[in-house]
């Protein structure tokens, strides 16, 4: 039989070029295998866009600028309302300037936090409002703040560092004042909050490691040492100094939530900071509300919400201000029921910045942590799942 030319068989008959094909295919190296995150950001959106949307720096930057810039809109007509329509003095702390002074921060607020949902596509309860009974959380905090505050002006008129005077209201006016009071605080307390423990809180969870938080609460020092005058900055160093070692040591060993603590560094310290521009205020005042910010953030971390934390921060305001009518962080209100006054060593009485500027709030501080403890810590911790996310590289 002749034989035939491979060259002339039919495609199908001749298993030359598909052996080649087969043998170059096998030798060609392979793509590179790009992961999700690489696939989807690249080049300049990887800066501004990461795996859970705007990057958390970004996000907690545009944040502070809107609330800022919201307050100053909102404040200037405030000014042009207060000074040539009420004939308001704006020096005095009344119902009516703290009313206003409150509204304008939480429309601040809200006002931010919604363009900020807006923008990544997110609810407003979701930075740290949803969770379980919020009521019941809300209604414990209240009642736990009203009892720490108590507990400070119990020991203080205790030890002789505090006394009674006549009870400063009669009638109606009880009433009328301790509503009025009522929705100031409640206010305070969605303001600030619904700013650190909430959107600060949350965010920063979502986009921190140790370095970045060292950096922030770094930053913060700085500020202070460059532009605050006074002792009330001891405070905030020592808040930022307490919070150095465990974060550290979270981050040394990996442990699963680190970023929830490493926020909650930051937003406490910055939590302190604000609060050096009372008038009034001291170095023991300054560390205590530093303090108690990480205990709000430790409610988050037990509870699932920041409701617990709004409610105990309102009671304690109130308490502080309308019912015993001591000062609040230097500020001493006009309309309060009782008439207290500081008595001896202002370290133990607190002086002109009231209760919050005793030695005494320190161990009512380990208390109210107790008792926070003791109500919420025998159940699993109902944390927000943000509170494991991986931290930004």
């Amino acid at each position: 039989m002749p034989s035939m030319d491979p060259e002339i068989l039919p495609p199908a008959e001749n298993p030359a070029p598909q052996a080649l094909a087969a043998a170059e295919a096998a030798l060609a190296p392979e793509p590179l295998a790009l992961g999700p995150d690489e696939q989807e950001y690249h080049g300049l959106r990887w800066i501004f866009i990461g795996p859970q949307g705007l990057r958390a720096g970004w996000s907690v930057t545009l944040f502070l600028v809107l609330t800022v810039l919201l307050m100053l809109m909102l404040g200037t007509a405030a000014n042009v309302l207060i000074k040539q329509i009420l004939h308001i003095k704006t020096g005095d702390f009344t119902p009516a300037t703290a009313m206003i002074q409150e509204v304008i921060l939480f429309l601040s607020l809200l006002g931010s936090v919604s363009l900020m949902a807006l923008l990544e596509q997110r609810r407003i309860l979701d930075y740290n409002l949803t969770g379980p009974r919020r009521l019941f959380h809300f209604a414990g905090g209240l009642a736990v703040g009203f009892a720490g505050l108590s507990a400070l002006v119990g020991s203080l008129a205790w030890g002789g560092w505090l006394h009674f005077g006549p009870v400063a209201l009669s009638g109606a006016q009880i009433i009328g004042y301790a509503a009025v009071w009522g929705m100031v605080f409640l206010l305070t307390g969605l303001f600030e909050e619904g700013a650190f423990r909430g959107y600060l809180q949350y965010t920063l969870t979502r986009g921190i490691n140790f370095w970045w938080a060292l950096a922030g609460v770094g930053a913060i020092c700085v500020e202070l040492a460059l532009t605050a005058k006074g002792q009330g900055l001891w405070g905030v160093y020592g808040i930022a100094l307490l919070g150095l070692v465990p974060c550290l040591i979270l981050h040394v060993k990996k442990t699963e939530g680190a970023p929830f603590w490493q926020a909650a560094w930051v937003t406490s310290t910055l939590f302190g900071f604000i609060h050096t521009g009372n008038n009034g205020e001291n170095w023991i005042g300054i560390f205590a509300a530093a303090a108690i910010g990480f205990i709000f953030c430790v409610s988050i971390r037990l509870t699932g919400s920041a409701w617990w934390a709004i409610g105990c921060h309102a009671a304690w305001d109130w308490a502080e201000t309308y019912f015993y009518g001591t000062a609040d962080s230097g500020l001493a209100a006009s309309g309060h029921y009782l008439t207290t006054a500081p008595a001896g060593n202002a370290l133990w009485s607190g002086g002109a910045d009231g209760p919050e500027g005793s030695l005494l709030i320190l161990p009512v501080l380990v208390l109210l942590l107790a008792a926070l403890l003791a109500l919420y810590g025998r159940k699993k911790p109902a944390a927000p799942l943000l509170a494991t996310a991986q931290a930004a590289g």
